[in-house]
């Protein structure tokens, strides 16, 4: 069990407005105003600070132009300098990730409770600053108090604001009660609650937005510290279910579709949904075709026995092909296991260029451009079914031995002979998950003329 998890909640709580002080600026001494106006704090008490004097008292402040146009293009300006990456957009609303590691509105740049010439920035370092504080009023008067520095923020799918931890110290900025049970006796799994944010909240109601006092008291919480700071209530990106915006997640998603695709060897036992490979199939048929046409078909091979027999009658075809090469046996069980893949995926399909619609010239070199047009379009429809499946999380393999099978192909399963068998997919949900792929490198396989 947790050090902190037979933490009781205390008999009762008072939390006290410090009034009196003045307007801070960067010569101020915040230890020593805070203890002027509150000289009754006493060891045990959270002392709560809104971050906007500590921003004051550090110099963290930018002059503004009057103009609210330039006001506006210097904050937004300010917001890219201290944005490590921007998390969604809404009208004027700019959600981003600070160099604090802080998600909020506009990095926590903030024009409100300054002189309108000035904007704030987020102090930069809040749990140091905190750690300052609570040192410089122990130094002066022996207390030991926690100190917690907040900043007003939004909450996702709840209207309003509500003041949270960004920085703070002597005091663990959570509780957790994992390994403990309730009074029902059913255990407590998950349960970690943000005490340094609920204590920021509280704070907030005696301060207030528009009363000038930027302090607060809290009394009877008896804080246990633990060296954990208001950091730590940062979640970390990877843990983020939540990452994005809705715009700014379709947007990467677009973006990194492709780089979803590779080419998947290894495939689990599961089986793959089938209203995802027709919703796969359909947007692959999508891909650009010449003329207005329809110049591929994709044949989802689901009958076991149907598959066997075609890849059994090819298998023949490729060892007698590799015998009249004069491999060594070998060499041709080594090949021969290649094709493997076709027979242990869960599902197979073989795409066709079906020459439907295509023109026909007197010469043969127009109609040798014209097979090659209907080539790349039915290409294209592959390359689409390949990434319409990857992200899905389905993985796929493009081989392309029905090409050099292309009578046998036809044969076992009843095709026409005008189809042309353009390689098979192999697909199944794949064994290992894998990263995005690398772009590849431009300078030699692009050329700009």
């Amino acid at each position: 069990m947790s050090e902190l998890a037979d933490h009781r909640a205390p008999d009762g709580l008072e939390i006290r407005p410090v009034t009196g002080l003045p307007e801070f600026t960067d010569e101020s001494d915040v230890a020593a105003e805070v203890l002027a106006a509150a000289p009754w704090l006493e060891s045990g008490d959270v002392l709560v600070v809104t971050s906007k004097i500590i921003s004051k008292a550090e110099g963290r402040m930018v002059d503004a132009p009057a103009d609210p146009e330039e006001r506006d293009a210097l904050r937004r300006k300010l917001v890219e300098a201290e944005s490590v990456r921007v998390l969604a957009r809404k009208n004027r609303t700019l959600i981003t990730e600070s160099r604090l590691g802080l998600v909020q509105a506009a990095a926590g740049i903030d024009g409100s409770n300054v002189r309108s010439d000035q904007l704030a920035l987020l102090p930069e370092d809040p749990d140091g600053s905190a750690a300052r504080l609570r040192a410089a009023i122990a130094e002066r008067t022996g207390l030991e108090v926690a100190v917690i520095i907040t900043d007003t923020m939004g909450r996702a799918w709840r209207t309003g604001q509500t003041d949270v931890a960004i920085g703070s110290a002597g005091i663990a900025v959570t509780h957790p009660y994992d390994g403990g049970t309730d009074d029902y006796g059913n255990p407590l799994v998950v349960t970690d609650i943000a005490v340094a944010d609920e204590l920021a909240a509280a704070a907030d109601l005696v301060k207030g937005k528009l009363a000038a006092v930027p302090v607060a008291v809290v009394r009877g919480f008896a804080p246990v510290d633990n060296g954990s700071t208001a950091a730590d209530l940062i979640r970390p990106a990877e843990e983020d279910l939540f990452r994005l915006g809705t715009e700014e997640a379709i947007a990467l998603g677009r973006r990194q579709a492709i780089r979803t695709r590779r080419s998947v060897r290894a495939f689990d036992d599961r089986p793959v949904d089938p209203d995802d490979m027709r919703t796969a199939l359909g947007e692959a048929l999508t891909a650009p075709a010449p003329h207005h046409t329809h110049p591929v078909r994709f044949v989802w091979v689901r009958s076991v026995e149907r598959r066997r027999a075609l890849l059994d009658a090819m298998n023949a075809e490729w060892r007698a092909d590799l015998e009249s090469d004069a491999k060594t046996p070998e060499s041709i069980e080594k090949r021969l296991r290649r094709g493997r893949i076709l027979y242990d995926a869960p599902e197979l399909v073989i795409p066709f260029l079906v020459p439907d619609g295509v023109h026909e010239y007197p010469d043969e070199r127009r109609n040798a451009a014209e097979h090659t047009m209907f080539t790349v379009a039915a290409g294209g429809a592959v390359a689409s079914l390949l990434i319409a499946l990857s992200v899905r999380g389905i993985g796929s393999c493009w081989v392309g031995s029905t090409i050099f099978a292309a009578p046998t192909v036809r044969r076992v399963l009843e095709l026409d002979s005008s189809w042309e068998p353009l390689g098979a997919v192999a697909i199944g949900h794949p064994l290992e998950a894998a990263p995005l792929r690398d772009a590849a490198p431009t300078d030699e396989w692009v050329v700009e003329l």
